[in-house]
């Protein structure tokens, strides 16, 4: 049998395994559908509605947002509840809830241990079945969404999605953003919210996705209690127009305060359920998915005109659009674009490869696994395939056509779609650049503890085998970043992240991505402010290729000086981009002055100066000094065999040289004072930063708990500054966080002419607390979120992996889950208190508002 066709036998077969896993699906007298799948691997359920209503259904009142404003407007009040009280009470049974709307549709989920299923299930009935829609709510979530939508103008990506879809589609409701344009949006009533709530919130309109360690009978009566008792309403079809038939290339460019051109190319292609649908999915596959797609080869590698390029088959119903998206320095856009399409040709003319192909099948089976780590996934691929598809059983028709293309189907989709007259071309460009010649259901016998074990060396593995899903981490991590780093050379660690996963001695940087793409695996590298590694996640058959990459990366780097410019090229234009987002150059600012002559003055990633200094050299420097086994953790999570896989594991860190690292002793003092920084945008960004604790001290876990109090849905904060006051889109704290330095923060984005507002509510708040006025329910409910939210954040083999090498890195104790729950609960309000009386204190703080510039008198 051909090596292509058994491993499609042996995927297929795996396949079928979590096909075969039983998923219920019935529909209730009222017209409601529900479907059911019990998976006991992990005690967390999700709990979802889908409602068969998005954007493109809104009728007379298309380009409005209806659906997207009742999205916000579900959660402020019920005949029941008040509108505080659901967020809240999701929150004390450790819930974490939320909502989002697509052209066609909106769903609603409640992700929460699974003892408390039959809440979420009540609360999301009351919320989608008997919502009131407070006309005071109404008015004050009117002024949260201009807000919003104002975010989306100062957002250069937002902008070019929005002039891509207006210029591909004419008569489809595509066209139209799914938040509404600001002036028809602002025109919107509360009596036209209710005709629109009532007319579609109805419950053969809803489907209820439920998966997890649920209880059935219990649940199944839940539902029928809390959705069962709605009548049956008489649903009025909606007409969704074809779009026409498209004669000839179009163009939108945007000249604009950007640093970078985005831009990309797109074609209209046919919906989900087409025959063709699979054959585009692999042709975008192929062109533009991983470092060893044809087309980031050949224009990023090779022809050095892009940052970065992927491409995308998007086809959620009727009408889609095969994406090309590229970023690149304004200067090369058109170049790039010209480069693009003549590879095209070239691909359609030559013809694509088996062995490109069978890469790309292989990725989407990986992809196929991994939807299923969380309950959460496993529920929206249900939902997806009964209000998207009709189908929950699309999957394995889908995988059947998948597995049966050829590379002449991946041909002649190329030929039929990707013509020229099909073509629509978008872009964002700096103003300088503007040129107007431009155109399961058994329980899992796995433990979440890691086993520790330690080499001669030093190096430390951490083993956790897990059967439950053919998936397999492997994570090594190393203690890294700034603080390792020579003056001057900020960044060093992440670029040198970067190369490792690129050219070795034995492979050059497109055979690493060719090598684990062609198996749908993934091999990356990561970094932050205290520690960097390498990450690779296979299928269990490929562990032993995930293995050998891994291992050339650290042991035999090549370091080429060629790669060191593609990838300064690349982190360059990764920094300027982040400058178009208001809130990235004021967390910037604020980090520079907070933290002073401090390392961590510069985020990880470095900044333009020290970008531009780093050689090969300091590469090798840094590599030579950090990749030393006293200072490597493996930890590797999933399906393995131990008695197979540890020698292997063992045989590649005793390979690493010994010693021992040590990072920079540093001491600062922050600086203080207020400052203002004008920035060309609509919305004013507020910051305060104060000193926390670092990883390291013994009041962190208090640190933790205070965090999540101001932050959240039912955050006093959060109520009073945006619910109450409507004063701000989003306001909540965060951290930057070392061993032993660390920044607490507050920021919050408002109107320029009331972010003086937004300070005085934040001193009110932390005055509020360093008083000890929290109560025992906000304690309660920051302790059962933060518990919740360790379980929920240990469902997948890469989180539990990165979580247990880190703590060993800094360390910390491998498997500190086992005492969270405790060191959480023995916060007390006392804690809280004295942690706010020590740490906020004003005349140590540093407050940055980040604002445009005044608006000229006028006469």
């Amino acid at each position: 049998m051909p090596k292509t066709q058994s491993v499609r036998s042996r995927d297929l077969a795996l396949l079928e395994n979590l096909w075969r896993e039983p998923v219920e699906r019935y529909v209730l007298p009222n017209g409601l559908t529900v479907l059911l799948k019990l998976d006991t691997s992990a005690p967390v359920s999700s709990v979802q509605v889908w409602v068969k209503t998005g954007s493109i259904h809104e009728g007379i009142a298309l380009g409005a947002g209806l659906s997207h404003y009742l999205e916000h407007m579900l959660f402020k009040g019920t005949e029941r509840r008040a509108g505080r009280e659901i967020s809240a009470t999701v929150q004390a049974h450790g819930g974490y809830i939320n909502a989002y709307t697509t052209f066609d549709r909106t769903v609603y989920y409640i992700d929460l241990p699974s003892v408390h299923t039959n809440v979420a299930i009540d609360l999301l009935a009351d919320a989608t079945l008997h919502s009131t829609l407070p006309a005071a709510e109404v008015t004050k979530e009117k002024d949260v969404i201009l807000r919003e939508i104002d975010m989306c103008l100062d957002d250069p990506d937002q902008r070019l999605s929005q002039a891509l879809f207006e210029t591909a589609f004419r008569d489809h409701p595509y066209r139209q953003p799914i938040i509404g344009h600001r002036d028809v949006f602002a025109a919107i009533t509360r009596e036209d919210l209710v005709a629109y709530y009532r007319a579609r919130y109805v419950p053969n309109n809803l489907v209820v996705v439920i998966a997890g360690d649920f209880e059935p009978a219990a649940t199944k009566a839940a539902i029928a209690e809390h959705f069962g008792k709605a009548p049956r309403v008489r649903l009025a079809p909606v007409l969704v127009p074809e779009e026409s038939l498209q004669l000839s290339r179009r163009d939108q460019h945007l000249y604009e305060d950007v640093k970078v051109s985005r831009a990309g190319l797109g074609w209209q292609i046919p919906g989900l359920t087409h025959p063709d649908a699979p054959a585009l999915d692999m042709l975008a596959m192929v062109l533009g998915n991983g470092d060893s797609s044809f087309l980031w080869q050949s224009i990023r590698e090779k022809a050095r005109l892009v940052h970065s390029i992927d491409a995308m088959s998007w086809s959620p119903g009727t009408s889609g659009l095969f994406y090309i998206s590229y970023l690149s320095d304004p200067d090369k856009r058109l170049a790039a674009e010209q480069a693009i399409l003549s590879e095209l040709q070239r691909i359609e003319k030559k013809g694509i490869s088996a062995a490109a192909l069978a890469k790309a099948v292989r990725q989407v089976v990986t992809s196929e696994v991994n939807m299923r780590k969380t309950m959460s996934g496993q529920a929206s691929r249900l939902g997806s395939g009964e209000v998207v598809v009709g189908d929950i059983n699309y999957t394995r028709r889908y995988f059947e056509q998948i597995f049966a293309l050829t590379p002449a189907d991946l041909k002649r989709v190329m030929r039929t779609y990707l013509v020229p007259e099909k073509l629509v071309v978008v872009s964002s460009n700096p103003l300088a650049s503007a040129d107007a010649g431009d155109a399961g259901k058994q329980r899992a016998a796995t433990t979440l503890d890691f086993e520790e074990i330690k080499l001669p060396n030093g190096a430390r593995l951490l083993l956790q085998p897990n059967k439950k899903l053919p998936n397999l981490h492997l994570r090594l991590a190393f203690a890294g970043g700034p603080m390792f780093e020579v003056s001057g050379r900020a960044g060093s660690t992440s670029l040198m992240a970067t190369m490792l996963t690129k050219d070795t001695t034995k492979r050059s940087a497109e055979a690493v991505a060719q090598a684990i793409e062609e198996v749908g695996g993934a091999f990356h590298d990561f970094s932050g402010n205290n520690s960097f590694g390498l990450v690779s996640e296979v299928l269990p058959s490929d562990v032993e290729l995930g293995l050998e990459l891994m291992s050339d990366a650290i042991l035999r780097p090549a370091f080429k000086s060629v790669r060191l410019e593609i990838e300064r090229e690349a982190s360059l234009a990764s920094l300027k981009e982040s400058l178009d987002d208001v809130v990235s150059v004021g967390r910037k600012k604020m980090r520079e002055k907070f933290f002073g002559g401090h390392p961590f003055a510069i985020e990880s990633g470095g900044d333009e100066k020290s970008l531009h200094a780093i050689q090969i050299s300091d590469l090798k420097t840094l590599h030579k000094k950090l990749t030393v086994a006293g200072n490597a953790v493996l930890a590797v999570a999933g399906d393995f065999d131990p008695q197979k896989l540890v020698p292997n594991l063992k045989a590649f860190l005793a390979k690493l040289p010994k010693g021992n690292v040590s990072r920079l002793d540093v001491t600062f003092k922050s600086a203080t004072g207020e400052f203002v920084e004008i920035q060309p945008r609509q919305q004013a960004i507020v910051f305060q930063a104060f000193r926390g604790p670092g990883l390291l001290a013994e009041d962190y876990i208090v640190s933790e708990v205070a965090d999540e109090l101001f932050s959240g849905m039912s955050s006093h904060l959060f109520e009073r500054v945006r619910e109450e006051k409507s004063l701000a889109y989003f306001v909540r704290s965060n951290r930057i966080v070392g061993l032993e330095a660390a920044m607490f923060y507050f920021f919050a984005g408002t109107s320029p002419e009331r972010y003086e507002e937004v300070i005085a509510e934040l001193n009110l708040e932390i005055a509020r607390v360093q008083k000890g006025k929290v109560t025992k329910e906000e304690l309660l409910r920051c302790q059962t979120r933060l518990k919740a939210g360790k379980r929920m954040g240990m469902q997948t083999n890469s989180a539990r992996a990165q979580g247990a090498a880190l703590n060993a890195v800094y360390g910390l104790p491998v498997n500190d889950w086992r005492t969270y729950d405790a060191r959480i609960d023995a916060v007390t309000l006392t804690d809280l208190q004295a942690f706010a009386r020590k740490y906020f204190q004003r005349p140590e703080r540093v407050q940055l508002v980040v604002k445009p510039e005044p608006s000229a008198p006028t006469a």
